[in-house]
């Protein structure tokens, strides 16, 4: 996995222009049974797949935290939302909440999340490769494949079963 990991930007980059063409015409004329398909694609990488082996996402990029995400985790530190804030977030060029620093300041040495059960909802969805109407989200599944391993993967079993 060390290996693959190290690999992956560079993977990426190569298959970045046949990723795109594909995944742009996976939109302009989605399956029927895309997002059933995909579900399988997910399930099968995970099953090979073990996220505490990488936590690539958690030390190079950043989730979005959304104002309840904010809530939830502050009242689980038992702070108010605005302490949460300045404690660990900025608001980024797009006017969202993101991370002051990364690796995110929740991630344990063993690649446990300290807050799993109230992480950010972009989290607990990530890398969003077995959500509803998955051809809607080309460029965000195109950059997860530069950081997650399963995201590539899955893009490259997709391009295989579905041969666009």
């Amino acid at each position: 996995m060390e290996e693959f990991l190290n690999d992956l930007p560079k993977l990426a980059k190569e298959k970045h222009k046949v990723h795109k063409k594909f995944l742009k015409k996976l939109k302009q004329k989605p399956p029927k049974s895309l997002d059933q398909q995909m579900q399988e694609l997910h399930d099968e990488t995970f099953e090979e797949i073990d996220c505490l082996n990488c936590a690539n996402c958690c030390k190079t990029t950043g989730p979005l935290f959304t104002n309840k995400d904010i809530e939830r985790i502050a009242k689980h530190f038992k702070m108010k939302p605005s302490q949460f804030i300045q404690t660990y977030l900025r608001i980024d060029e797009d006017n969202d909440y993101v991370l002051q620093q990364l690796p995110c300041p929740f991630l344990a040495d063993d690649n446990y999340c300290l807050i799993y059960d109230v992480r950010p909802k972009a989290c607990a969805e990530f890398p969003h490769t077995d959500r509803k109407k998955f051809h809607q989200i080309n460029n965000l599944t195109l950059k997860n494949t530069e950081v997650c391993p399963a995201a590539y993967q899955i893009v490259e079993k997709m391009m295989t079963r579905l041969k666009h």
